[in-house]
């Protein structure tokens, strides 16, 4: 199994985790650690296994075989509402924004769903105008400060995409998770994206599912590639353009060093 370089204990360590849909093996025998502030891209053609990864690994499914270690103790039977309370945040591939409020109300309710374990659109006496605080503090984050009093319906896909970043930071997660987050956006947008990507916190360690190369590519320090539900190679973004075997199955000769 390659490790990324660094020294700390993994944040995430996956041992032989696998996941079947009846007959159906999506994926198989993954061993993965992920160290505290890495930058770790999963890629893979579709099919690959990437998101049931990403289910199992947040909880909204349960490994069929395997274990599952976060933040340093055994969490393979947690449960996803536990795993996010400890510190786990993602977002999906199919937008779970709440279209009728504003950007605001989005981002006080992810905070306020980690705090109190779920979603209660309640006034917490004493801590409402610090959520709200927080919520504001992330929109000028993602650059949507402008926003801020916008129903999320009247957003640009764009505006959408980081929005659902910022609802990913707004917990204050130690890890998180994104699940395509350039899916569907222009050459501009994907632009800006990077650079929000670029300009996280450090101290968060982040995980990206990418179809976009040139994002995945600028913003990990360390991929790991997929196929039919196993991982085939590990390595930094220079050894996986330089990777035969990633070429074979996914990339294609444009990625390749002239």
């Amino acid at each position: 199994m390659a490790v990324a370089p660094n020294n700390a204990e993994p944040i995430l360590r996956l041992r032989g985790v696998g996941r079947r849909f009846g007959g159906l093996r999506a994926v198989a025998e993954v061993d993965l650690e992920v160290r505290p502030g890495e930058r770790r891209a999963i890629l893979g053609p579709n099919g690959a296994g990437k998101t049931t990864l990403f289910n199992v690994i947040s909880g909204e499914l349960a490994p069929t075989e395997g274990s599952i270690e976060l933040f340093g103790r055994d969490a393979t039977h947690d449960t996803a509402r536990r795993r996010a309370i400890a510190g786990l945040s993602r977002t999906f591939q199919t937008s779970r924004l709440l279209l009728g409020l504003s950007v605001e109300d989005n981002l006080y309710l992810a905070i306020l769903g980690v705090r109190r374990g779920h979603l209660r659109p309640v006034r917490l006496p004493g801590a409402d105008g610090e959520m709200r605080r927080r919520a504001r503090a992330v929109a000028q984050a993602v650059g949507l400060d402008g926003r801020l009093g916008t129903l999320v319906a009247e957003l640009s896909h764009g505006e959408q995409r980081q929005l659902e970043v910022g609802m990913a930071q707004a917990s204050g997660p130690r890890l998180m998770m994104l699940d395509e987050p350039a899916a569907g956006l222009s050459p501009a947008g994907r632009e800006r994206l990077t650079r929000l990507l670029l300009s996280l916190d450090p101290g968060v360690t982040l995980i990206l599912i990418e179809h976009d190369m040139d994002v995945a590519l600028r913003v990990a320090q360390w991929v790991t590639m997929m196929h039919n539900g196993r991982i085939v190679a590990e390595g930094t973004p220079a050894e996986i353009r330089a990777n035969q075997l990633v070429h074979d199955i996914y990339i294609g000769s444009r990625y390749r060093d002239d």
